[in-house]
């Protein structure tokens, strides 16, 4: 019994060492003092500092626009990859080029992307940030959907074609619906990735704009503050908020499907 209870303890540990200082920069951003390591009480005062900051306000329209398109475009393009590589085309060679985005350094694949818009000269703006996660982002959603794919019936597809659809009215009517919580699922994923990605928008974005992580990365520059703690509150926030609507959307998706 003495042995069992002793599992738990790397477990615990794991869990302080990750999630502390999460919650550190909660409580700190409710700190009414300027210090960020000293909490000199309770107050709000920062996130009405928030609210009036034009540039993080700014910031975070830029990360919800490239987010929201990211999304789109990642959804769309991983859902067709994932059908194409379960339904049409089985190459091992094919399934690791595909999920590379995922695999490769944000660096590496940043610096890629940058020198591709330069090839092409794509002045970058949002635009280019929303194409580069919309194709990092399209591996997530091409594994999330395969994995719902795995666990789908295939005859439902051939009796289908069997009697008489087409292979468009096909996926759209027995496909796609089968696997509509796996794709709620991969668009959650791509939008909270998306959301608080850095190193790619860093390279891709250009000099007139910024998002969110990148107005953050300025400002820690000079030192934390009980704004930025703050800030991250927030983030943490509507990423937790994210994750939580996907995995409820995705079961009750399910349920609907085996009714």
């Amino acid at each position: 019994m003495r042995r069992s209870r002793l599992l738990y303890v790397p477990f615990w540990v794991t869990i302080v060492f990750l999630y502390a200082p999460i919650a550190v920069v909660v409580a700190m951003s409710f700190n009414s003092g300027k210090s960020a390591y000293t909490y000199e009480g309770f107050s709000l005062k920062w996130y009405g500092v928030l609210a009036q900051d034009q540039r993080v306000l700014d910031g975070l329209l830029n990360t919800l626009i490239v987010a929201a398109g990211s999304t789109v475009i990642a959804t769309v393009l991983g859902t067709l990859l994932a059908v194409g590589l379960a339904r049409h085309t089985r190459s091992r060679a094919l399934d690791a080029i595909a999920l590379m985005p995922a695999v490769l350094p944000d660096l590496v694949l940043a610096i890629g992307l940058l020198l591709f818009y330069g090839l092409i000269q794509l002045t970058l703006g949002l635009y280019s940030v929303i194409l580069a996660h919309g194709v990092f982002a399209m591996a997530f959603v091409a594994a999330v959907v395969r994995t719902r794919l795995a666990n789908t019936d295939t005859s439902l597809e051939e009796a289908s074609r069997d009697l008489g659809a087409g292979p468009v009215t096909t996926f759209l009517k027995v496909t796609l619906p089968q696997l509509a919580p796996g794709i709620l699922a991969g668009a959650m994923l791509a939008f909270t990735l998306s959301l608080d990605e850095f190193v790619i928008a860093f390279f891709t974005i250009g000099n007139l704009q910024q998002t969110l992580p990148i107005v953050i990365y300025s400002m820690i520059r000079f030192g934390v503050t009980p704004e930025i703690n703050a800030l991250g509150a927030i983030l943490l926030l509507v990423s937790f908020t994210a994750v939580i609507a996907g995995q409820r959307m995705t079961k009750i998706g399910e349920a609907r499907a085996q009714d």
